[in-house]
């Protein structure tokens, strides 16, 4: 009997979203997780045997790129480092492939694909002309209540009495773990930048047909608003640069905390459809809450992350440290808690994790490309476009190659 080729995979990044998929590859068959490259060596070294912990495969960290991809045992790399190095971790793994140091099945990108629609252009293109398949992760396409939730809405509902005509999404918690994220020039914006590459990508997927492409469902106009709700006040201000060190600074340089977009569509079969997201810092509740709806003539369909099947009460007397061990972005640790099991699963990581691994393995097509991600890019920088300029934009507007958002600049006045 034929052993099976397994996929050998190496990691760029070592922090809270590459832990997310080291958890979701326990469920992933015919890849293994051989190797790690932060740009802190220590913390590669720490992701590399939290791998082993995991019995993932015999993972170690490389000291660069270039080495990681020169290694014959590396055959893909999932890319989950930070959004300011995209472009130079991608001239790394390209330069080392186009001068034959090494070969790859393919490269895994996590969202957002870039800062910008230039950056996000840079990227794909160099990947495509070094040959090498591409993929875009966006793990809340294939959670595993979105996928069911999709496929029976569009197979009994949409089938009968025709297609959804309204999609909402939304992602929120209290902010985000580390400290480059609130810095709107390394990451690129705020929450827009950050999470709304998310729901405005879920809301369009909700929106499409099983088996059509997403170019089915064209963006036509596009509003987007952005505002700071909470880190901005001076009380907040102060407690986010104590926690997260002095070069957040909210008094001096904000990042928006909440955003909104409303997109309008036109289909195939020249209907009109609308998307609705929102994304959000200054959410105080449970933890991080993922949420989605579809709506049809005659059908609706639900999701909320914390809806949970699992819930815990602790009194006042159980005075525990705080963690997350119960939901992600947990914000209490008394009271009635939901509790999300198997968090990997629940938000997607699991599913398209095994996707991409069938993909570089060459067993399917890909659902996501470098080609999608470009293209949420572009939704999210009209969004900013149409938020600094306090109106809807006609999609894709002038300028938008060129464009970067104030808050990537530092200049952003709330």
């Amino acid at each position: 009997m034929t052993a099976t080729k397994r996929l050998g995979v190496g990691f760029i990044g070592s922090g809270f979203n590459a832990r997310f998929h080291l958890q979701a590859f326990q469920t992933v068959r015919d890849a293994d997780v051989l190797g790690v490259w932060s740009p802190t060596a220590k913390r590669a070294e720490d992701a590399a045997a939290l791998a082993r912990r995991l019995e993932l495969g015999p993972a170690k960290p490389y000291r660069s790129i270039a080495e990681m991809v020169a290694d014959p045992a590396i055959d893909a790399i999932w890319l989950c480092g930070r959004n300011d190095a995209r472009i130079e971790n991608v001239e790394e793994i390209v330069d080392a492939v186009t001068r034959g140091r090494g070969a790859l099945k393919g490269i895994a990108a996590e969202k957002p694909l870039a800062r910008n629609l230039a950056e996000a252009r840079r990227v794909a293109e160099i990947v495509k002309q070094a040959g090498i398949p591409h993929g875009y992760l966006e793990n809340q396409v294939f959670a595993p209540a979105v996928a069911q939730g999709r496929a029976i809405i569009w197979a009994r509902g949409a089938s009968l009495t025709g297609r959804p005509y309204l999609a909402r999404a939304a992602e929120e918690h209290s902010g985000p773990h580390m400290p480059w994220f609130w810095q709107g020039k390394l990451q690129g914006g705020g929450v827009l930048n950050d999470m709304m590459c998310h729901s405005s990508l879920v809301i369009r997927h909700l929106l499409t047909k099983p088996g059509a492409p997403l170019s089915s469902v064209r963006p036509v106009r596009v509003t987007g608003h952005i505002a700071s709700l909470k880190w901005t006040r001076p009380h907040y201000a102060k407690r986010l640069q104590q926690a997260m060190g002095k070069d957040v600074d909210y008094t001096k340089a904000p990042s928006e905390d909440f955003a909104s977009l409303a997109v309008e569509f036109e289909t195939d079969d020249g209907l009109t459809v609308f998307g609705e997201a929102t994304t959000s810092w200054s959410f105080v509740g449970a933890g991080l809450r993922l949420s989605a709806e579809l709506l049809g003539p005659e059908y609706s369909m639900s999701w909320n992350t914390l809806d949970s099947p699992l819930k815990l009460f602790f009194s006042r007397e159980v005075q525990g440290k705080a963690g997350e061990d119960l939901v992600e972005k947990q914000n209490a640790e008394i009271g009635l808690m939901p509790v999300v099991t198997g968090e990997a699963g629940v938000y997607g990581y699991e599913a398209e994790d095994r996707h991409f691994v069938r993909v570089f393995l060459g067993r399917e097509p890909p659902q996501l490309t470098f080609d999608d991600g470009v293209e949420v890019v572009r939704v999210l920088m009209t969004a900013y476009m149409s938020a600094e300029q306090g109106k809807t934009l006609t999609y894709p507007p002038a300028g938008l190659e060129k464009f970067v958002p104030a808050v990537a600049k530092g200049t952003w006045k709330p």
